[in-house]
């Protein structure tokens, strides 16, 4: 049985000192996606010290290693299993954004005014990070568990750098799942930057590169060319009349309406009719939304528009995920009671916390939601709204909180061994 007063022992059993210390040094050890390696060296260490037990790495890609280990439990309590994305995004731009000031350097972590600055504080080391301190919380307070615990850390997550985030790291820890090699979870955390909130809904999406090729011709004589501007214009159009009447179909609770935002046009010609354009473009989806049939919607669209047969079209999709255009929508019922609990353990951990919300955002629940069927979430400290950018932040008393209210959740979820 658990005590009442759990959250209270756990806040005061909290080593905040040593909390604080861990992500600063998760900050500091660069990983923009492809050199997941450098804090992947730093979470072995991190990890074996904690006592997680068989801690493994392995390459899903050349010199790019996911690493796992388990805290095996006393027996008779379910599999809780964390796990986040070790990469993040580049940053272009931040010193020069910041020259001359403490924040200049993105990796050095600085704390200011209740604030850890850098490069992945957010997205998602915080996470991370409070998911191997709430192990070490729950050993101090002498807290031992029935369930085990799954710690995961991936690669690949991040897109934006040539040739990478196609999610390669979490399709090679799920396909070790499938095979046996690693034992099934019954619950997943995904800690992306939630602010604390559980987020049981996420979109999906796509991304797609259109080419819309004519005819070049001298200016006096445009009849002689195919205007692959004029053609563009028709298809934006069109696009843009088939969002309004996907945002008319339906609307989703947690995350909204779906949409098509077109993104990117490029095009022109010297002094002479345009041959070629380009679009891009991103579709969002709902969950029970097929990524098969909005791709197939789209193209219908786009080739309608296109009133001349000598006018050629060709679309690819470069941002294939856990399907081959793109990434699917994903939720599990709000009402689990695995999810209850982590609401709860969050809301006493910190006030006003713990609400379920939906991510406007694609991360990589729907390999466990959709592939393995199993229940997944997102929760963690960190503000979607400032990673990425410049001013990417996690306020301090957020993560520590996210840290009791990860060891509450074990606790709760795996139970404790008396």
């Amino acid at each position: 049985m658990i005590a009442d007063g759990l959250t209270e022992r756990l806040a005061a059993a909290l080593d905040r000192d040593d909390a604080i210390a861990l992500l600063c040094a998760a900050i500091g050890r660069e990983s923009i996606t492809g050199n997941e390696a450098n804090f992947v060296s730093l979470l072995q260490a991190e990890m074996q010290s904690r006592g997680v037990e068989s801690v493994q790495t392995a390459d899903f890609l050349p010199a790019r290693p996911n690493i796992w280990g388990e805290r095996k439990g006393a027996g008779g309590g379910k599999r809780l299993q964390f796990i986040g994305h070790t990469d993040t995004v580049h940053v272009d731009g931040w010193r020069e954004h910041w020259a001359g000031t403490e924040r200049e350097d993105p990796f050095r972590a600085p704390v200011i005014d209740g604030q850890i600055w850098g490069r992945g504080s957010g997205d998602l080391k915080a996470g991370i990070c409070a998911s191997l301190a709430a192990l070490s919380l729950l050993d101090k307070a002498g807290i031992r568990l029935k369930g085990d615990l799954a710690f995961a850390y991936v690669g690949d997550e991040e897109s934006g750098q040539p040739g990478t985030g196609v999610s390669a790291g979490v399709k090679d820890y799920v396909a070790r799942i499938e095979a046996g090699e690693i034992a099934r979870p019954d619950f997943v955390v995904y800690t992306e930057p939630t602010q604390l909130a559980v987020y049981s809904a996420q979109i999906g999406f796509f991304i797609a590169d259109i080419t819309i090729t004519g005819k070049s011709a001298y200016f006096g004589v445009p009849e002689l060319g195919k205007d692959a501007l004029k053609a563009s214009h028709a298809v934006m159009s069109a696009l843009w009349k088939h969002s309004d009447e996907i945002s008319a179909r339906a609307e989703h609770p947690l995350i909204g309406r779906g949409f098509l935002l077109i993104t990117g046009l490029t095009g022109g010609g010297f002094i002479a009719v345009p041959e070629e354009c380009k679009l891009s473009l991103i579709r969002k989806l709902l969950p029970g939304e097929s990524l098969d049939d909005a791709a197939t919607q789209m193209e219908a669209v786009i080739r309608g528009a296109v009133a001349d047969p000598d006018i050629k079209v060709d679309i690819s999709y470069p941002a294939g995920r856990d399907h081959r255009v793109g990434g699917s929508a994903a939720e599990i019922d709000p009402d689990l009671p695995a999810v209850s609990m982590l609401c709860a353990s969050v809301a006493e951990a910190m006030s006003g916390r713990g609400e379920i919300q939906g991510a406007p955002f694609w991360s990589e629940s729907p390999f466990f939601v959709n592939r393995l069927g199993i229940p997944a979430v997102f929760c963690a400290p960190g503000d979607i709204r400032n990673c990425h950018t410049f001013e990417e932040h996690v306020e301090i008393e957020e993560y520590l909180a996210g840290i009791v209210a990860f060891a509450s959740f074990m606790a709760r979820y795996c139970g404790v061994a008396e």
